[in-house]
Parts: structure tokens; sequence; C-alpha cells
């Protein structure tokens, strides 16, 4: 069973197409990260799963119930922290996590939550007080309440300091290594690439692609670049017309050659070992935040002419998540 499926799910504001036909599946355990510019479809999406907005047509299920018919059903087995939550005011941490406990009639010690969200010594503080990380620290833990099977979080890193982000980091992981599945969205994409298993990138409502990070360095034909250190540059260093590699600069003593796949960077390695002495090698992969430039034409309106060309060579994303 799917942990959320959604079929053509679509959802028009009048005139405004949100969210295109959406065919999304992510998988039970996963930590799957939703990605996409402001206005991509990512927050209508998220509240149409959680029947805060009726779709105009289609479908979706969470954890196997209809998203309209059964949605006491997914209240009761889902943690949610939504883009931003108001907390209140006048009362404490504690009393924020016991009133969650008490909704969901749950067994959850609160002081156990906020020494897990790292707010153990501001449990009696009153909310009204707390920076936006503290805040944000709390409303992570309200989610955690009843030991959700998915947790749906929209823009949880808003807020928070690297430390913070980090200890989110590993909570997340630990939720998934329990089984629980997590799905988020984030404009921190270094957060992104850092936890998730898969993403799916969103662009004016229509989901571009789903796949791992790796295998959609390898389907954007660009899989980073290698840069070599050498005592002398060759006349003629052949790398141009080598498999895979897509370009070569030359500065100084230094070569960079980008090339779409890993196997293309340590042929490159091999190549010029055999012409010269390396006296220093630097690889690096290519980043989810070029990647999601690519597939969004660098969050601008529309797409580019690459990212229609990734776009339109996609596999469909059913045939991806399965």
């Amino acid at each position: 069973m799917a942990a959320i499926e959604t079929n053509a799910l679509t959802k028009r504001f009048g005139d405004v197409l949100a969210v295109d036909e959406l065919d999304l599946t992510v998988r039970e355990g996963e930590i799957f990260g939703f990605l996409g510019p402001n206005g991509a479809g990512k927050s209508t999406t998220i509240n149409m799963l959680l029947d805060f907005h009726r779709p105009s047509s289609g479908s979706a299920t969470v954890l196997g119930f209809d998203a309209q018919e059964e949605i006491a059903e997914i209240r009761k087995r889902v943690g949610v922290l939504p883009e931003g939550l108001e907390l209140y005011d006048r009362i404490t941490a504690r009393e924020h996590l016991e009133l969650c406990v008490e909704m969901k009639d749950a067994a959850d010690e609160p002081m156990d939550v906020l020494e897990r969200v790292g707010l153990s010594e501001e449990a009696d503080r009153k909310a009204g007080g707390f920076s936006t990380g503290m805040s944000q620290r709390l409303a992570l833990g309200m989610a955690l309440v009843g030991d959700p099977d998915l947790i749906i979080l929209d823009e949880p890193s808003s807020g928070l300091d690297p430390n913070g982000i980090q200890h989110m980091r590993e909570l997340l992981r630990d939720e998934a290594a329990d089984g629980t599945t997590v799905f988020f969205s984030s404009h921190i994409l270094s957060e992104v690439e850092a936890v998730c298993d898969r993403v799916g990138i969103m662009s004016k409502g229509e989901l571009v692609t789903v796949d791992t990070i790796d295998n959609l360095r390898e389907r954007s034909g660009d899989a980073g670049e290698v840069e070599l250190t050498v005592e002398t540059v060759p006349d003629d260093l052949g790398l141009q017309v080598m498999d895979d590699v897509s370009d070569v600069e030359v500065d100084g003593d230094e070569i960079r050659a980008y090339c779409r796949n890993g196997t293309a960077k340590m042929n490159v390695i091999r190549h010029v070992d055999r012409t010269t002495t390396i006296t220093n090698v630097v690889a690096t992969e290519t980043s989810l935040e070029e990647l999601f430039n690519k597939y969004t034409g660098g969050g601008r309106d529309g797409l580019d002419e690459d990212a229609r060309e990734l776009a339109e060579d996609r596999k469909h994303p059913q045939e991806v998540a399965r």
C-alpha cells in the first residue's frame, strides 16, 4: 500500500490552475521531498491531501484512505506541521503538547516529546516568548504526537539555525527507520538532498519529475565535474572526444571536465594520468539546486527549453514510482 497516492488530482481557483492532473505515489517508509518554486502547487497539494481544499477533479488516498471520504481516519494517523502554524501565546510548550495528546487520545508523555525536539528546558515557558526556531521545534513536536504513520511537513526548517536543522534531519531519519513515511516540502534544497530517498519537482502546477537524486543527475545528462591539478597540461588532452564528457576547461595547471555519469569521471582521471602527473583530484556531483534549476527553468514562471526537454523525456511519474 502506498502512503500517498494521487490520480489526476486537479485544483482550480477560478481561472487559476493550481494543480494540474497530479499523479504521484509516495512509498511507505520513505522520506520524500516535494519541491517547486513559489506558486508551483505544493501547499495546495498538501491541503488537498488533508481535505483543507477539495479537488476540482481527480482523487487522492492517504495511508489507503480516501482523502475526501475518510479524512477522520487519515487525521488519526497523520502528523502535520503546516507552514506558518500559529501557537497559543499564553500557554506553555508543555501545555501545547498536553493539548495535542488529549486531542489525539495518545499515550505520549509531553516531556519526552519536548526532549526529542530539544525543548525540555523550555517546557514551562509560554510560547509567546519563543523565537521562530523554538516555535518550529514545538510545532514539530506536536506533529510527532501519537506515533503517526505519516508525517507531512510544509517548510519544516523555517526559522531553524544550523544545529536545529541537523537535529531535525536526525529526527526524521529516526522516524523513517521506524517505518514512518515522511513527506515534506522545503526551500532549503541542501537539506532535502541530505535526507530524502526521492524527490518530486513541481512547476506551474505540474509534476515535472519524480526520482532519486542520483537518477535525476543521470537523466539530466550532468553528473557533475572532476577537477584535476597536473604538473603539465598535455598539448592534446583528447578529453573532448571521450564518451559522456560534455565539456572541458583548462586554466593554468587545472583541468576541469564536466561529465554525464560517474564512470566518465573515472575514465577522465585514468586518461589524464596516462599522459601527465596528477597532483590533486576534486570530484563534485551536480547539486540538487542545479537539478532543480534545470527542471524548473531556474524557478521562473514556465519552463525554459532545457527544462521542457527534460520534462518531455521523463518517464510517467507512476512508472518511476513503482
